[in-house]
């Protein structure tokens, strides 16, 4: 079955780089109009939105730092202002900050880590809903993580405490919003190749991670494309809510 989104209206937050770039083209191959948002990577996001334009989709870019109250709703605003609504939501943006043992975290660090990975997407959360409703319905796609059925590497606790509670609130918002039809689903990837690891995984780290997975390599961001794209589909998709697919490799199975 090939996947179509056709006119649907889609917002991914940190479609800049990663995961969400290739998630953002994805989209436009497949007819969506697509808003690229990015925070600092503004040369990064215009490549992204050239790709999108160039498969004959209609793109935006919106910028913003999501950590700041206000401005999550402000950009979910701008895009569904512009297009009259919005039909897909992918929260894409989120990062660990730095890695830090508990006993070495400051609050400073959790609360940086809990703003970028959970807060933000809580109010984006809470602003689309709205829209969606108005529209007849639509579809959330939260990105968790496997680091929030395992607790996270080394000095990534903190991390894996705000991706598991972005599994909780995929699950109970589910619930929350099915009468509206609104599905609200999540990805948990595993280790995949992105500027995420290039942060914050060394080379040692990352060698030791490739040996627990069993297909013995890591991730790409395109292999997080057709997941995404089967969640947020509301043809291949309708009867899948309040669930977390992960996309490990097998280095963690349920």
């Amino acid at each position: 079955m090939e996947l179509r989104f056709d006119g649907q209206r889609v917002l991914v937050t940190g479609g800049s780089t990663g995961i969400g770039a290739a998630v953002v083209q994805a989209f436009g191959e497949a007819g969506a109009r697509v808003a690229v948002h990015y925070n600092r990577s503004a040369e990064a996001a215009k490549e992204v939105l050239d790709g999108v334009t160039a498969a004959g989709a209609d793109g935006l870019l919106v910028q913003g730092d999501l950590t700041q109250l206000g401005v999550p709703e402000r950009v979910v605003q701008e895009v569904a202002d512009q297009w009259g609504g919005l039909d897909i939501l992918v929260n894409n943006a989120g990062d660990m900050v730095s890695r830090s043992k508990i006993e070495d975290a400051s609050d400073e660090l959790y609360e940086q880590i809990m703003a970028l990975n959970l807060r933000q997407l809580f109010q984006c959360c809470r602003a689309v809903i709205p829209r969606m409703r108005e529209g007849g319905g639509g579809a959330i796609v939260n990105v968790s993580s496997i680091a929030a059925r395992n607790g996270g590497g080394d000095g990534a606790v903190l991390y894996a405490t705000s991706k598991g509670a972005v599994s909780t609130l995929t699950r109970g918002l589910a619930k929350e919003v099915a009468g509206d039809n609104i599905r609200v689903n999540a990805l948990a990837p595993g280790v995949i190749e992105t500027l995420f690891h290039t942060r914050h995984t060394d080379a040692g780290k990352w060698d030791t991670m490739m040996g627990t997975i069993p297909l013995g390599r890591a991730g790409t961001p395109e292999e997080c494309v057709a997941p995404t794209l089967l969640l947020a589909s509301k043809d291949a998709g309708s009867f899948i809510t309040g669930h977390m697919l992960e996309v490990n490799g097998g280095q963690l199975m349920p």
